[in-house]
């Protein structure tokens, strides 16, 4: 069996220098401050000799020994990097640098650099991958639509205007929270748009106020995932089911399919903004009659916003409104997280569940832990279904040390496997009435844990019922048996 040692399958896309690079230290006035980062310097690269000794004792022969002195050398480095972040003038950039060069640089165990190597390559190619190239900011990214500057098409009326303020308001924590997750599913989403030369705000824009920032979003008339395509809607546009999996879920396929979307209504529609936003809330047939009706008429003209409904004359500003504070932050005094979006594949080494890894990989430098982050990049897996060891997650790259440090083993693991194997006490008895083999016809936008919280099942009784296994997909007018379920 070929030793795998923390992050040696790990493919970095830290946008750090390079290890090779001059790294300036900082200056300070302190020479005891000056000291005490240099102890940490110091420390860090005897943790990293160590680390160095320990794949050579494992190449020699001592697997066991070298996987243990690996790991602990591990924990030092980790260590200094904290201790670095809490101390005044240490260059934590210098270390982390470090540590990419370390962890990608070369070190590797005897026979498995092809190995590695192959595999990123493999990753590289594949579509939707999840190895990251360097992304420009998002201020900088794609402003065009249609040969022009999508901030010389934002309107800035009194609808639009008011629509700002409750983004800066009351919605300010969903636009905040929708911004956070958007860093991290990036990588799959803004290549669709930028090939399309559509601007990032206005995917951005359309994800926040249509879900949030939360893959598996469902509305209750049905509309699903990230863009919210409704069923009849996301199969004309290449969202279907795909083995057991609504890809209307997928974050890469969603954003294909808005593109396609929104292309056919700018071509329908004159190129009109506005109005390609109103169809893809009001729908474009309602829309398209209405341009029929009223030529030459804009989304504005009391003819035609008068004819909207009241959802889709709030959506639009909506739309433009973050649109702008996703170009101008600063002038508003928003704040969005830095966030390292960059992602890679993480194959577990024993069984786990994305609500078990989220507890055992605490908050790890995040604002609410770990849990959105991991349940959006890996839409086919339901938070609580247990994964076997070998699955493949994409994971954001900061996860992986935390993983190897806290959830393969010791006091966090063992207490993350506890939690989530206690369980509720089960519902009570079926009460008379509840028929013995009642059934329960599929609608669009169900899940299993919803149908059973509504008819008072357990959800794996209902799941072995129905011979179904994780992660349960569900199709609309599929008929579910729910023995035992209270009335």
């Amino acid at each position: 069996m070929r030793l795998r040692f923390p992050f040696l399958v790990l493919v970095s896309a830290l946008l750090f220098v390079s290890a090779s690079a001059a790294v300036a230290a900082p200056t300070s006035a302190d020479p005891g401050a000056e000291a005490e980062y240099e102890s940490v310097y110091s420390a860090f690269e005897e943790a990293g000799k160590a680390y160095r000794e320990a794949i050579a004792q494992a190449a020699a022969g001592d697997r066991r020994g070298g996987r243990r002195a690996g790991q602990r050398a591990l924990e030092r480095m980790l260590d200094a990097v904290d201790v670095c972040a809490r101390t005044t003038g240490c260059d934590r950039e210098r270390l982390l640098a470090r540590f990419d060069a370390l962890m990608g640089g070369g070190v590797r165990v005897a026979g498995e650099e092809q190995e590695r190597e192959g595999a990123v390559e493999a990753m590289s190619a594949e579509a939707g991958s999840p190895v990251l190239a360097a992304f420009p900011e998002a201020g900088s990214t794609l402003t065009q639509l249609n040969g022009r500057d999508l901030r010389e098409l934002i309107v800035h009326n009194e609808a639009v205007r008011a629509a700002m303020a409750e983004w800066l308001t009351t919605l300010r924590p969903q636009l905040i929270n929708a911004h956070e997750q958007y860093q991290y599913l990036r990588f799959l989403m803004w290549p669709e748009y930028e090939r399309a030369g559509l601007p990032e705000a206005l995917l951005f824009a359309i994800m926040a106020r249509e879900s949030g920032g939360r893959v598996h979003a469902i509305s209750p008339a049905g509309a699903a995932g990230l863009m919210q395509f409704m069923p009849a809607t996301g199969r004309r546009f290449g969202l279907s089911w795909q083995e057991g999996f609504d890809t209307r879920f997928d974050p890469q396929l969603a954003a294909r399919a808005s593109v396609q979307y929104l292309n056919e209504r700018f071509a329908e529609l004159g190129h009109d903004l506005e109005l390609a936003l109103a169809a893809y809330n009001g729908g474009e047939g309602r829309v398209g009659r209405l341009v029929r009706q009223y030529p030459g008429k804009g989304f504005w003209d009391r003819k035609i916003y008068d004819a909207l409904p009241k959802e889709t004359r709030d959506y639009v500003p909506y739309i433009l409104a973050a649109a702008w504070l996703f170009l101008h932050p600063e002038d508003y005094g928003l704040e969005f997280p830095r966030v390292n979006g960059a992602a890679t594949l993480l194959t577990l080494r024993q069984p786990a569940s994305i609500n078990q890894l989220t507890i055992c990989l605490g908050n790890g430098g995040t604002r609410y832990g770990w849990f959105r982050a991991l349940r959006n990049l890996n839409p086919r897996w339901l938070p609580e279904a247990e994964l076997p060891a070998g699955t493949e997650l994409r994971v954001p790259v900061d996860v992986v040390p935390l993983y190897e440090r806290h959830c393969l083993e010791g006091e966090r693991a063992t207490q993350a496997l506890a939690l989530v194997q206690a369980r509720k006490p089960g519902p009570p008895p079926a009460v008379a009435g509840a028929a013995p083999g009642s059934r329960y016809t599929v609608r669009a936008g169900d899940t299993l844990s919803a149908i059973a919280r509504r008819h008072g099942c357990d959800v794996a009784a209902v799941a072995r019922a129905n011979g179904l296994r994780a992660p349960y997909a569900l199709r609309p007018g599929q008929h579910l048996r729910l023995d035992g379920c209270r009335a």
